[in-house]
């Protein structure tokens, strides 16, 4: 099909040089055969079965009196399966009439891949014909309810009772300009590094009629990460997050792929509460079972599958999917005490060079003036849990003002630059301003090195907090944290503890395996109390057992500071999150 021929609506405000430009945007990835560049990811059978379940689209519903959407339908994956419970109950029904006039509205499925629909209109056509429906017939209603172009420019179709489906992941730098900007344009969720999954469920969610449901199987970054932040509010402004479902390590899709996924239920209706589930066994009995739990009218208390929470969706704040004893007790410690950087910490991230192979070397093989480079802490040299330098370090292009230092006046650095200079110019810093092409990305702040402080690497399962004296620059793998106020030992306890991991667990993205992200937006989520507010008998328990390395001890010092009760002990169970 050429581009001409793509179903597009273009708003007034695109002038013809334009709407040639996202044309051809359009069919280039129309064409396109890369599954990865195109964002196609196929999801097992029995785990739309589930979707399709959660959304109520079930054979005990008047399917043939309904309208379902599935935006970018691909293979088939939903299509098939809400097809085959449709013509069941449609040949239930009491007085079947006319296929075609009475099945024509109840499906709607956009693909923008030319191979893809082509293929799937066939599949579709035989089995209509399959089911005793003439080919012509079948052929009019595949037609009806199959639509070739991009969902997101597409013309309205009306609304929809139910809208599923694994809408496209693709990153910004994969969508052409032209057409990224009309998105742009179009959709106000389209914020920041929002990938193209966040417009679909913006334009899926203005699809529902009144008490419509969408449920779709996605990446879960949207709902604690920034870019997410604008759908988060559009969600708590105007609908309902009814279910949730973890999907994360679990064999959701037809080959591994890697992803943090999840199912999200979202109904056109004000609502209170929802409930939710974490990485369900994907067989058919278990599925269909939790589904059960899941849409229940009631969940017994201390159900092991599903929980029940109070409103999620609260502004663009990030969703908390906590257990409601646990975010009882984090509202409780938010109310409560100050931010960790509030309490008088600073929270910040090691040295990002754009060229380590150049700025990072063996300390004292590196050819340049003794005062042009920084022992380097990497991550390596914290994973005993203490500091165990390996004698890497950096070179510090910077002076204590924070300009650049005269090449001239330095001449082993000088040489040793210039005989790199082709590899640092490539840098983008570089490129952008040629006359500082040998800079570090980020500034490099001598003092640092010199300041005791805390290092954190991003990812982990657990709290991995190392006490570093001073000496040791670090790398951008790590965050650190230091402090003017509180004692840097007895503040290594309180981040060691199960209470400073259910705040960034709370918070943070969660990676494949359940680690976690250490990142300075969530370690700065943290609160704790003024120094001044702690007696001094604690400081000295806290400061001992951070020494120890006692994570019980640091527990229980813990509790102690933030006057946490048994129950709220409780709620945090052994590893608290």
């Amino acid at each position: 099909m050429p581009a001409a021929q793509l179903r597009l609506e273009l708003p007034e405000h695109v002038l013809p040089a334009d709407a040639l430009q996202v044309f051809a945007a359009l069919d280039a990835m129309a064409g396109q055969g890369d599954a990865d560049r195109r964002g196609a990811v196929f999801t097992r059978k029995e785990v739309v079965e589930f979707i399709l379940d959660l959304v109520g689209y079930c054979e005990d519903q008047p399917l043939h009196r309904m309208r379902l959407l599935e935006p970018s339908f691909g293979g088939g994956d939903f299509l098939f399966p809400a097809v085959e419970r449709l013509l069941k109950v449609w040949r239930a029904s009491p007085h079947p009439t006319d296929a075609c006039a009475s099945l024509r509205n109840a499906i709607r499925g956009v693909e923008l891949h030319r191979d893809f629909f082509d293929a799937t209109r066939q599949t579709l056509v035989e089995r209509i014909t399959a089911e005793g429906i003439g080919s012509r017939t079948a052929a009019t209603i595949a037609d009806h309810w199959l639509t070739q172009g991009d969902f997101l420019l597409s013309p309205p179709a009306g609304l929809f009772d139910v809208v599923v489906g694994n809408p496209p992941y693709v990153r910004q730098e994969l969508i052409p300009s032209p057409l990224l900007s009309e998105y742009r344009s179009r959709y106000h969720t389209m914020y920041d590094r929002a990938d193209l999954y966040i417009p679909f469920i913006e334009r899926s969610l203005l699809s529902l009629a009144e008490k419509g449901r969408l449920g779709f199987i996605c990446s879960d970054r949207w709902m604690k990460n920034r870019y997410g932040g604008p759908l988060r509010a559009f969600v708590s402004s105007h609908f309902a997050l009814k279910i949730y479902v973890d999907m994360v390590d679990t064999a959701a899709f037809q080959r591994e792929v890697v992803a943090y996924p999840a199912i999200t239920v979202i109904a056109r209706e004000q609502g209170v509460g929802g409930r939710i589930a974490h990485r369900p066994r994907i067989n058919p009995v278990e599925l269909g079972e939790l589904a059960r739990k899941l849409r229940a009218p009631d969940v017994p208390e201390r159900d092991p599958d599903v929980r029940e929470l109070p409103r999620i969706a609260a502004g663009d704040e990030p969703w908390l999917l906590q257990a409601p004893d646990q975010t009882a007790l984090l509202r409780r410690l938010e109310r409560q005490f100050p931010t960790v950087e509030e309490a008088g910490c600073g929270i910040g991230i090691g040295v990002a060079t754009g060229a380590d192979k150049v700025f990072i070397a063996d300390f004292a093989a590196l050819d340049v003036e003794p005062d042009r480079k920084l022992p380097l802490a990497m991550t390596r040299d914290i994973s005993s849990g203490e500091v165990r330098w390996r004698g890497l370090g950096v070179i510090n292009p910077f002076a204590d003002d924070g300009r650049l230092v005269d090449l001239a006046a330095y001449p082993r650095l000088e040489r040793y630059l210039l005989a790199h200079r082709e590899a640092v110019s490539r840098r983008h810093c570089a490129r952008k301003s040629p006359r500082n092409w040998y800079r570090t990305i980020d500034r490099i702040t001598p003092a640092l090195a010199r300041t005791p402080k805390l290092l954190i690497p991003d990812i982990k399962g657990e709290a991995h907090v190392v006490f570093e004296p001073g000496g040791l620059y670090p790398h951008h793998n790590l965050y650190y944290v230091t402090s003017g106020a509180w004692d840097i030992r007895a503040l290594q306890a309180v981040l060691l503890s199960c209470v400073a991991r259910l705040f960034v667990a709370t918070y943070s993205t969660r990676m494949r395996g359940g680690y976690l992200r250490f990142q300075a937006q969530y370690l700065r989520r943290i609160r704790i109390p003024f120094w001044r507010d702690v007696p001094s008998t604690l400081r000295e328990t806290l400061a001992d057992a951070a020494v120890r390395r006692d994570l019980s001890a640091c527990d229980a010092a813990v509790f102690e500071l933030y006057g946490m009760n048994a129950e709220e002990r409780s709620a945090l169970g052994e590893k608290g999150g």
